[in-house]
């Protein structure tokens, strides 16, 4: 996970963009189209309190909507933490929910990954189910678990770029506090607006989310 760097400083329409332009050169753009029903795997009570926790104040955020029981799914963000990929592997039905989790789990330790986000869409290409695993390798056990739980929730409440928090991350230290970054705020804030679109395979949409985060004051 990257560390906290600094405030925001301002994003235009070309950086907007480029959150949502994955590594091959496409934009996509998501957001959840029914409300949010988590369940925490792999920790005590004080950590799930804090999960929660951020999972809601990042959906409070956007004005979207939690919920305990989704009619369809029952849970559907579900957050793993553990501490080796084969544990997945051992998670019972976990494959019948990820078919591609076999060979998921076998590319992920090879790349030492610590962590993984999947997404499940509507007929719409609306988020209707995410997945979040997290691998407490020794780089995340040094991290506060309030600031790691924070930044899952802000890379699951929209489908970002694949490359969008390679170089910053999610979260700023602002007067050494450290909070969700204000451009990563401004654009969930905006990207939430019932005036925008659930989907979007176009990049003007990167300039429709300029426009709106200007217009909110983000």
């Amino acid at each position: 996970m990257s560390r906290p760097d600094g405030v925001g400083r301002g994003m235009d329409h070309v950086d907007i963009e480029r959150q949502f332009t994955r590594s091959d050169g496409s934009y996509l753009f998501a957001r959840w189209g029914r409300p949010i029903a988590p369940v925490v795997f792999g920790v005590d009570d004080a950590t799930l309190s804090i999960v929660k926790g951020a999972i809601e104040a990042v959906v409070a955020l956007a004005d979207h909507r939690m919920t305990e029981l989704d009619p369809q799914l029952g849970a559907n963000m579900l957050v793993f933490f553990f501490r080796e990929w084969r544990e997945l592997s051992e998670t019972p039905d976990l494959d019948r929910l990820l078919p591609e989790l076999p060979e998921l789990v076998v590319r992920l330790e090879a790349a030492e990954a610590n962590q993984y986000r999947a997404f499940r869409f509507d007929e719409a290409g609306a988020i209707k189910a995410a997945f979040v695993f997290i691998r407490m390798d020794d780089a995340l056990a040094d991290v506060p678990a309030e600031d790691l739980a924070l930044a899952q929730a802000a890379q699951t409440i929209l489908l970002w770029s694949d490359t969008a928090f390679s170089e910053r991350g999610p979260l700023a230290n602002v007067g050494g506090k450290v909070l969700l970054n204000p451009d990563v705020a401004a654009v969930i804030r905006a990207a939430y607006d019932p005036v925008m679109p659930a989907v979007a395979t176009d990049p003007s949409h990167a300039l429709r989310l300029a426009a709106r985060i200007g217009a909110l004051g983000g």
